[in-house]
């Protein structure tokens, strides 16, 4: 970078993406030259939109991103560092590609992640478009991770923070090629009280602001109450959902208001049911979004060890043209786990009776994958990609991963272990030979 280098900085009002937009204006980035940084606050949701329907607080939650609240921060931020600052709105937008999908995906039985999609959607597609109309070569996040160029490969790769308690890469698995090119991490190797230390250094006075929690446009961070306060402002009823509660051997043990209500693992809000394990916990196993059936079943009922996933978008390598051993997580706050990670038969062909069919992104659809779990495992560096999960056959709930491998050595071992991390070692088989590092 030098001085003729503009960068658009997306401040979203945060210590994050302000202390990113101090570090590039100030010249301490990398290479440690100053650029013209520029920032840009995206509009994304009306706070008040549903405020005060079905339970919707009247104000939002301290500690919610994207409020008005927020915007003022971030504009006080840019006039204190002297630089341009641009506020966009992309309600529209947002509403179409992320919203919408959410309340469709959980009327379907689905979990959606709605920060994933803002990303691959909002954030960098078109922040990209936007930085680009202003003459900005180059985006910057808030986000910790860590985006390099590997020369060996001729791919950018995304690699976990410094911070691992706050890392952010499993929200980033979107992300393109192109996109990794033009966008900085200017945070990824500092840890979060070096970042607070650093916006007081910088004279920034939201350095003790709380960070965000939970989805920026449910305000009350209920769902149920989101999905029926957002339905009726567009005039669409509730689906009727609600069914019956069943064992996974089949026996009815109670019944349930709405499958919008239940996501794979959930073990509270239950509600009474007979107990055919006794006292043991019960947890979501499966959810029918044509029957309505939610099936419920003991902790190592929910263990599994195959995940079909689809929709993937590799990172660090073009394509998987054989078995590699990888480390992957299918939750944010999961330690990841060895797994295998293998190519599968074409659409619609059943794969293997251990291993669980993984779609692709490709032509048509018709490149899949399948991921076997082996056995846990420990954290990560650089990721080859990432995709949407689907296990338990006929259960269609899609939640994102990130494929994390540990060196790059493993990308070349024939016997590649994928880590997808699942609630309980205790179910990975046993007699396995570990891993070698």
């Amino acid at each position: 970078m030098n001085e003729n280098t503009t960068i658009a900085v997306a401040m979203s009002g945060g210590v994050d993406s302000s202390t990113a937009a101090a570090i590039l204006a100030r010249g301490e980035g990398a290479g440690g030259e100053r650029a013209n940084v520029v920032g840009l606050t995206l509009q994304l949701w009306d706070q008040t939109r549903l405020a005060g329907k079905h339970g919707i607080p009247d104000a939002p939650k301290a500690g919610r991103c994207c409020s008005l609240d927020d915007v003022y921060d971030a504009r006080h931020v840019a006039e204190h560092l002297g630089i341009p600052y641009y506020v966009v709105n992309q309600e529209e937008r947002f509403e179409r590609d992320v919203v919408r999908p959410f309340v469709e995906e959980y009327l379907a039985g689905r979990t959606p992640i709605p920060c994933s999609l803002c990303n691959n959607h909002l954030k960098f597609d078109q922040l990209l478009k936007t930085a680009r109309s202003i003459g900005a070569e180059r985006i910057a996040t808030g986000h910790y991770a860590v985006n390099e160029y590997d020369e060996g490969r001729g791919r950018w790769i995304l690699k976990r923070p410094a911070d691992l308690a706050k890392d952010q890469t499993y929200f980033l698995f979107g992300l393109t090629q192109e996109q990794l090119s033009r966008t900085l991490f200017p945070l990824g190797r500092m840890t979060k009280p070096e970042v607070r230390e650093a916006a007081r250094q910088h004279g920034l006075r939201l350095a003790e602001k709380p960070d965000s929690q939970e989805i920026c446009f449910i305000s009350g961070g209920d769902y149920k109450q989101f999905l029926t306060a957002y339905l009726e402002e567009q005039g669409e009823p509730m689906p009727e959902t609600a069914g019956e509660l069943v064992a996974s051997s089949g026996e009815v043990i109670g019944r349930h208001e709405g499958i919008s209500n239940f996501t794979v693992g959930q073990r509270k809000g239950l509600g009474a049911v007979d107990r055919p394990h006794g006292p043991a916990p019960l947890y979501v196993l499966k959810i029918d979004p044509v029957s309505h059936r939610v099936t419920v079943g003991t902790d190592a009922e929910l263990a599994t060890q195959n995940l079909r996933v689809r929709r993937l978008n590799w990172i660090s390598i073009a394509e998987l043209t054989g078995p590699m051993r990888v480390r992957a997580k299918i939750r944010h706050r999961h330690e990841p786990a060895w797994a295998t990670l293998e190519p599968a038969g074409p659409e619609g062909e059943d794969p293997a009776p251990a291993r669980a069919g993984v779609g692709h992104a490709g032509t048509g659809g018709a490149r899949r994958v399948r991921c076997d779990i082996r056995r846990a495992a420990a954290r990560g560096d650089a990721g080859p990609g990432g995709g949407v999960l689907r296990w338990r056959r006929g259960d269609r709930r899609r939640m994102d991963f990130l494929i994390d491998p540990s060196v790059p050595e493993l990308l070349r071992s024939s016997s590649v272990f994928a880590v997808l991390y699942w609630r309980t070692a205790q179910a990975m088989p046993s007699g396995l030979p570990p891993a070698s590092m």
